[in-house]
């Protein structure tokens, strides 16, 4: 692992900063040609993507602080310690408001998002696998197990590089989301990765060392549960909707096609 990638004038460039720039790069530009595709302005998806991420990572942190009120220090208010679904709930809710007040359609907006958003997820991940940041897994004799002596959680024996895991679940799902994208409609699209997102933490989880809150899972499997369920929601609903524009079009048409005139005969 290389916490430190290299530095420019006695300054150290973090891997784990630098990956999470990346990731809002990487994840303006894939949302911006969305907004091309589906006709929104690209310059205001860069704008979304930015608050998101601002206020993505102050949710994020704010959510790392409170579950770790019993052992607070001045030391997690910076650097690392980060909790990914405070930070979604945070770009949430910036998006929402972003959305709203640009009058853009939501459904639209959130299906756009959901493959440039597991990119700047996986991208992420593998920033925190450089900076060893402590959310790798269980010991393991597996050959790719890793040791991180030198992370910001040190570990002298083989572990599972659970983000390496994660990244590579990401760029998946976002592949699988962009196929999906050419057949359902916008929000069906978000809650195929609500559903992906939420059952590869669910499993992610497995290999790893977090503490157990109910019935011998981790608040991350809950989490990622509750996730899967809301996308299994999002999917039906918009299915449900598809089916009834269709059906009323159907009968609209029909309708019309018997109000209109028989052709003279000759």
């Amino acid at each position: 692992m290389w916490p430190e990638l290299f530095s420019v004038f006695g300054v150290g460039i973090q891997s784990y900063g630098l990956s999470k720039a990346l990731a809002l790069l990487a994840g303006a530009y894939l949302l911006g040609r969305e907004f091309t595709r589906i006709g929104y302005d690209k310059d205001l998806a860069h704008s979304i993507a930015l608050w998101a991420t601002i206020w993505g990572f102050v949710a994020a942190k704010l959510y790392f602080i409170v579950a770790n009120l019993d052992h607070l220090s001045w030391h997690m208010l910076g650097g690392s310690g980060f909790v990914w679904y405070g930070g979604l709930i945070g770009g949430t809710v910036a998006v929402v408001v972003l959305t709203r007040r640009h009058g853009l359609s939501l459904a639209r907006v959130a299906g756009a998002m959901a493959a440039p958003l597991s990119v700047a997820y996986g991208i992420g991940r593998i920033g925190c696998f450089l900076a060893g940041d402590g959310t790798y897994g269980k010991p393991t004799d597996l050959p790719w197990g890793m040791a991180f002596p030198n992370g910001a959680v040190p570990v002298d024996v083989p572990v599972h590089p659970v983000q390496l895991y994660e990244a590579a679940g990401a760029f998946l799902i976002a592949a699988i989301l962009w196929a999906l994208g050419r057949h359902l409609q916008p929000l069906a699209v978000f809650g195929s990765y609500l559903v992906f997102s939420g059952l590869a933490r669910l499993l992610a989880e497995v290999v790893r060392i977090n503490q157990r809150v109910l019935i011998g899972l981790t608040e991350a499997q809950l989490i990622g549960i509750a996730s899967a369920v809301l996308g299994v929601i999002l999917i039906i609903r918009d299915t449900r909707g598809s089916r009834t524009a269709t059906a009323v079009s159907t009968e609209s048409a029909s309708s019309a096609s018997a109000l209109s005139p028989e052709p003279a005969g000759r």
